[in-house]
């Protein structure tokens, strides 16, 4: 056997020693001339090795099959090296490939991750087909450089080759962002003209790419316009919906696909409890964890922290917890679900204990929105000092994690919340950051809780300045005045709005009752249970009055007297939802409300008594936080 393969070593030594500078080949005689067959047979029982060796000791006689044949299984292990041996008997022996196989040279450094080397062949090459075009674009694209990507395309049109179906899916992945969608759009037309928009892997691409944009109604045209659609295309835009908040509009969607029928994958799953999330549509999730389960899907991570943020955005941080204790494998992403429930429900201290649960177990590192959550557990939680000393340690760099503008943006909300708008007035001012709008409108809602007029309008000036059409910024300052009784000033901030056509959001509350949302308005008419729902409030009233409630006229930001002022907290949105609530539901059974705006302080205090009174559980859900009350007590420990 030795002196077999020494032979043979022997006669591979003498082709190539007869090779020639020329780029032609010439002419050789072998004994062992080249076999296909012989590289197939080897490869297929796993001996890449001894193929090589056989590409070396066949030399010169090698052809396109016997290159083809073991550089694709280069390309389907990943095997770089071996791969690059290929490479190199090709130059070595003044073989000049095809096109196709230089662009599997293309492809088999892509998946080696060796794009440098991918982008040298692609180069290299006389002439380029739309494979190799593809390929090398696809390359940049999934990588994360959308500016070469793109720019690949405009040559690739420039030269006059024709994209296909898998070039356009593969250059929108690189449309992203705002300065990109001009670029998208573009695109867009180029394939109308080539007639392929409803190409399953187009028509995909193209709705998730105006989905990303934010321009819903555009991807929603493309998908209705898909002739079939399969689970990537139906993900992406229930997606789509979720992310830009139309949770309704999700919901309702992913309903009618599974009508028709859709396969769901854990990624459609995750969306659609992205949506449930924001609706708090509880019962709703539970079908949705209970499909999952009888589906046996693999409980993938992202799906259990789906799981963990629905249940805690609907109330249910038992469940929450009970999820989260289970994992297999926690991400950071995990911890960050489990901490920042815990602090939309104002359970500060279960933050700090989860926090030090991470940090004893040192398995996850915790990142800049671990200690969002941290903070913001501590502010909404009423523990100060703690998450004072938490940010102390970020800007000492003794947890590894630097301080970025939203941790001092939860730093004035700390101060604001515990009353100190001066101490957090200074705060901002000594920043090693511009302040942000987000962080102005932070103070500017503590000054209207602690009445700091003075305070209050330096900041409105500064918000409007930067935000002339966010409706928020007028009605804080609106509502600081009117708690103060400045009329005049209140009028003169909505003449303001006026000219600046600026449009207030309206309140609304809602309930899940029965798998529907019921959705009220203040003093709505619309409901068609409306009539019963107003007389439920009125009994509330009179039973809760002889408990002790009191309305909180400053709650009502009109110059009216005390009589119609009552009327109007009455007609409050929350409370016709928790009316409603308690009408539709049997006694002792718990009523979760919802709500677009925060919850005024009237409507809190109704629920708290509604609550003592009727025995009931009662949760507000506002769009700062979670309020449990039982037995008349709120989990918030009443600190706004």
């Amino acid at each position: 056997m030795l002196r077999k393969l020494n032979y043979r070593f022997s006669q591979a030594k003498r082709k190539f020693s007869s090779t020639t500078v020329s780029f032609t080949r010439q002419p050789t005689l072998s004994s062992f001339p080249p076999n296909p067959t012989d590289l197939k047979a080897l490869l297929s029982n796993g001996q890449l090795e001894d193929a090589l060796l056989e590409m070396a000791i066949q030399g010169l006689e090698i052809k396109f099959e016997g290159y083809d044949t073991i550089l694709n299984e280069c390309v389907n292990r990943r095997a770089i090296r071996e791969g690059q041996r290929v490479h190199s008997h090709m130059i070595k022996t003044h073989y000049h490939p095809p096109v196709y196989l230089r662009t599997r040279l293309v492809v088999f450094y892509t998946k080696c991750e060796c794009l440098g080397d991918a982008r040298k062949v692609f180069d290299e090459m006389p002439d380029r087909n739309v494979v190799a075009w593809t390929a090398i674009i696809s390359a940049y694209s999934q990588r994360g450089y959308a500016s070469e990507a793109l720019n690949l395309f405009r040559q690739m049109l420039r030269s006059g080759s024709e994209p296909n179906a898998f070039t356009f899916a593969s250059v929108l992945t690189s449309c992203k962002g705002a300065l990109r969608v001009e670029y998208g759009m573009q695109i867009h037309s180029l394939i109308v003209k080539s007639m392929l928009e409803s190409h399953i892997y187009v028509g995909s691409s193209l709705l998730d790419m105006y989905a990303k944009f934010g321009k819903i109604h555009e991807a929603r045209g493309v998908f209705e316009g898909l002739p079939e659609r399969d689970v990537v295309s139906c993900t992406a835009i229930i997606s789509g919906y979720a992310q830009m908040g139309l949770d309704e509009e999700a919901l309702e969607l992913f309903r009618r696909l599974q009508r028709e029928g859709m396969t769901c994958n854990y990624v459609t799953y995750a969306s659609v409890l992205t949506a449930l999330s924001g609706l708090a549509a509880v019962d709703h999730g539970k079908q949705i964890h209970n499909h999952v389960l009888r589906s046996e899907l693999p409980f993938y991570v992202v799906l259990q922290n789906s799981l963990i943020d629905m249940y805690s955005k609907c109330g249910n941080l038992t469940y929450s917890r009970r999820i989260f204790d289970n994992m297999s494998e926690r991400t950071v992403m995990s911890w960050n679900a489990m901490l920042v429930g815990y602090s939309k429900h104002g359970k500060g201290r279960e933050v700090v204990e989860l926090f030090k649960l991470l940090r004893e177990q040192n398995k996850v590192k915790p990142d800049t929105v671990t200690f969002l959550a941290v903070l913001s557990g501590c502010s909404h939680g009423g523990m100060e000092d703690r998450g004072l000393e938490f940010f102390d340690e970020m800007v000492s760099g003794k947890n590894g994690v630097k301080p970025e503008i939203e941790h001092y943006s939860c730093v004035v909300d700390i101060l604001g919340r515990s009353g100190k708008v001066e101490e957090a007035f200074e705060f901002i001012k000594q920043m090693p950051f511009e302040p942000t709008a987000a962080m102005w409108g932070s103070l500017l809602g503590a000054c209207r809780v602690h009445l700091n007029v003075d305070i209050g309008e330096l900041v409105a000036e500064r918000l409007i300045e930067m935000e002339p059409e966010n409706s928020g910024n007028y009605v804080l300052l609106s509502n600081l005045y009117a708690s103060m009784g400045r009329w005049e000033d209140v009028r003169n901030v909505r003449e303001l709005m006026n000219e600046k056509a600026v449009i207030k959001e309206p309140g609304r509350s809602w309930i899940e009752l029965n798998q529907t949302l019921h959705t009220f308005h203040a003093s709505d008419r619309t409901h068609p249970r409306k009539e019963e729902v107003f007389a439920k409030v009125k009994e509330l009233l009179v039973k809760i009055k002889q408990a002790g409630y009191t309305p909180d006229l400053s709650c009502v930001l009109h110059d009216v007297d005390e009589e119609q002022k009552e009327k109007i907290l009455l007609g409050h949105s929350e409370k016709l939802a928790l009316a409603f609530g308690l009408i539709d539901t049997p006694p002792g059974k718990p009523v979760q409300v919802m709500k677009n705006l925060r919850i005024c302080v009237d409507c809190h205090n109704f629920a708290k008594f509604v609550s003592k009174v009727y025995g009931r559980e009662v949760s507000l859900r506002d769009k700062n936080r979670f309020h449990h009350i039982i037995g008349g007590i709120c989990s918030c420990g009443d600190y706004w």
